[in-house]
């Protein structure tokens, strides 16, 4: 592998990684939310929530197709 492949390679890695850290802290943010309203958060905050779950999803799928994250952020809801 040549170093602009190694480059091309690292680059995919770190953005699946970063999808993957946004996408488990938008859950944080909604559980931690629940926690001190006792109560679901409000919808709007939910469906942007979702938006940005897609979004993140999307860029990880685009570089690194075929991983268990989409499943697994399937499961948050």
């Amino acid at each position: 592998m040549n170093q602009d492949e190694e480059l091309k390679e690292m680059l995919r890695d770190l953005l699946w990684l970063n999808a993957l850290i946004a996408t488990e802290l938008v859950q944080i943010t909604e559980n931690t939310s629940a926690i001190l309203r006792k109560a679901a958060p409000p919808e709007t905050c939910i469906a942007e929530h979702a938006a940005l779950r897609a979004t993140a999803l999307e860029i990880a799928d685009r570089y690194r197709p075929g991983t268990m994250l989409r499943q697994h952020v399937g499961e948050h809801q």
